[in-house]
C-alpha cells in the first residue's frame, strides 16, 4: 500500500490548517487507500535551514535533518495544507521543501489551500517553480477554501460537499500517480 504524507504547512498560533488537515485525515482514512504519515511542521520544528551541504549530496549532519529525510523518502505522495501569505506559500514549507532534494524526486503531489478571497490559489502558483525543480508531480486539482475560519467549529472544519468532491478526485489521483511513478524513481 503506497504511504502518503499529510503536511500542515502552517507553523502559526491557532492556524485553521489543522482542523483543515485533520479533516484530510479522516478523508483519507475512509477510503483505505494509503497509509498515513500525518506530518505536522509545527511539531517537526525544523529550524531555518542548518545543514552545510548541498541537499542533492544527502550528507546531512543535523539528526533533525535525518529524521525528515527519513520520512519523507519514505512517502510515495503527499498533500500539502497550506495557508496563503501575502500572496504566497507557507514560510515553513518552503524550508521544509529547501532541506531535501533527491526525496522529493517523482512523488506526486496534491495542494489544499486556504486563505481570503483567493482561498490560497496564489499560494499554490507561487510554490509550483519549487516543486518542480523538486520534481515533485502536481495533481490537476487543487482544494482551494476561501475564509476559510468560517467553517471551523469548536476546532473543526466543516467542509461543503464541493470541497470534499474535489478532495475525493485529489486523493484518487494521488493513487494513480503513486502508483505509476514508482518506477520513474
Amino acid at each position: 500500500m503506497p504511504r502518503l504524507m499529510i503536511v500542515v504547512a502552517s507553523v502559526r498560533p491557532g492556524r485553521v490548517g489543522l482542523p483543515i488537515a485533520e479533516w484530510v485525515l479522516g478523508e483519507v482514512e475512509k477510503r483505505g487507500d494509503f497509509e498515513i504519515d500525518f506530518a505536522d511542521l509545527a511539531e517537526i520544528g525544523l529550524p531555518f535551514m542548518d545543514e552545510p551541504n548541498h541537499p542533492w549530496l544527502r550528507q546531512y549532519t543535523q539528526e533533525h535533518t535525518v529524521r525528515w529525510s527519513e520520512r519523507v523518502d519514505a512517502a510515495d505522495a503527499f498533500i500539502f495544507v497550506t495557508p496563503e501569505y501575502n500572496h504566497s506559500f507557507s514560510p515553513a514549507l518552503k524550508n521544509a521543501l529547501d532541506f531535501l532534494s533527491q526525496e522529493w524526486w517523482r512523488k506526486p503531489v496534491g495542494f489544499v489551500s486556504y486563505g481570503g478571497i483567493s482561498a490560497g490559489s496564489r499560494g499554490v502558483n507561487a510554490i509550483d517553480n519549487v516543486i518542480l525543480a523538486l520534481g515533485l508531480v502536481k495533481t490537476g486539482a487543487s482544494v482551494e477554501i476561501p475564509f476559510a475560519g468560517k467553517q471551523v467549529q469548536d476546532g473543526r472544519f466543516a467542509s461543503e460537499e464541493r470541497q470534499a468532491t474535489i478532495l475525493a478526485g485529489v486523493i484518487a489521483e494521488l493513487l494513480t500517480l503513486a502508483v505509476a511513478l514508482t518506477p520513474l524513481r
